[in-house]
């Protein structure tokens, strides 16, 4: 026996508004959420937990929704703001300021960068952070992380560079086909029209942002804004002298990291490498 129809408020957020509007333009359109599932080839629980604001939609699936419905971009726009609302507070500005950076750099010294990551590799470093997370937070987690990636895809998407230290490529991650298909996906980003990889490694020796990670987002009009992160923490730095001191500090590695093209080569030879 199906379950009833749980109460929205689609005044209480964005996620309740979205699974108010998907429930009635369904219903609407006459259909079920089995029909809708065969209609657009999505999950039936799936939808059913969207629709119910238990889960958030997954990226793609408004646009979906918006070309079905005939809604223009409804489904598109409050996507966007039930992504925002999803991140915590202490997140929200640094997810406002990447949607708006026309420039970003990185630095990763432990993990891959997030506009980097697999769907299985965030999956995984999600469960690892936090091995008591229930698995449908551990999901609703990689939801938001692709969500992020969507600024990849836009018309005209920002201007990526990455310095990735040796080190993360040389630590397992997941298993041999998650750390493959990761390894894979900087490789083929290192020598992009939008993006570049490079890669340091180890006998470069000790570094002004060793063991860190850090990003410098930069807006349309110069703008700079730092941030320092660890897995579960991300401190901003707007103080022009610290992001002076930052930037030069990332400028610095770049001039010793290898080429994009050289750095493409050596991901490649450590695929070769991962043991089966």
């Amino acid at each position: 026996m199906a379950r009833p129809a749980r109460e929205l408020k689609p005044d209480r957020s964005a996620r309740d508004l979205f699974g108010a509007e998907l429930r009635r333009h369904r219903e609407q359109g006459g259909l079920s959420l089995e029909g809708l599932a065969k209609v657009i080839r999505y999950s039936r629980s799936h939808l059913a937990r969207i629709e119910a604001a238990e889960s958030m939609p997954p990226l793609g699936l408004a646009e979906v929704l918006d070309a079905q419905f005939g809604t223009g971009k409804l489904f598109t726009a409050l996507y966007k703001i039930a992504l925002r609302e999803a991140h915590p507070d202490k997140y929200r500005r640094r997810m406002e300021l990447e949607a708006k950076a026309r420039c970003i750099k990185e630095y990763a010294g432990c993990f891959v960068p997030g506009l980097l990551q697999t769907e299985d590799y965030a999956r995984t470093l999600f469960r690892v952070c936090d091995p008591a997370r229930p698995e449908d937070r551990v999901e609703e987690l990689v939801t938001l992380r692709m969500g992020r990636q969507a600024l990849l895809h836009l018309t005209r998407p920002p201007e990526l560079s990455y310095i990735i230290d040796e080190a993360v490529l040389r630590r397992p991650f997941g298993g041999h086909d998650i750390w493959q298909a990761q390894l894979t996906t900087i490789a083929e980003v290192a020598v992009g029209s939008t993006s570049l990889v490079q890669i340091l490694p180890f006998n470069h020796g000790e570094h002004a942002l060793l063991g860190g990670h850090l990003t410098l987002l930069t807006a349309e009009n110069g703008t700079t804004v730092a941030y320092e992160e660890s897995t579960t923490t991300s401190k901003e730095l707007d103080e022009p002298a610290l992001v002076t001191r930052h930037r030069r500090a990332y400028e610095r590695l770049s001039a010793c990291a290898l080429s994009p093209s050289d750095s493409a080569a050596f991901i490649k030879a450590v695929i070769e490498e991962i043991p089966r």
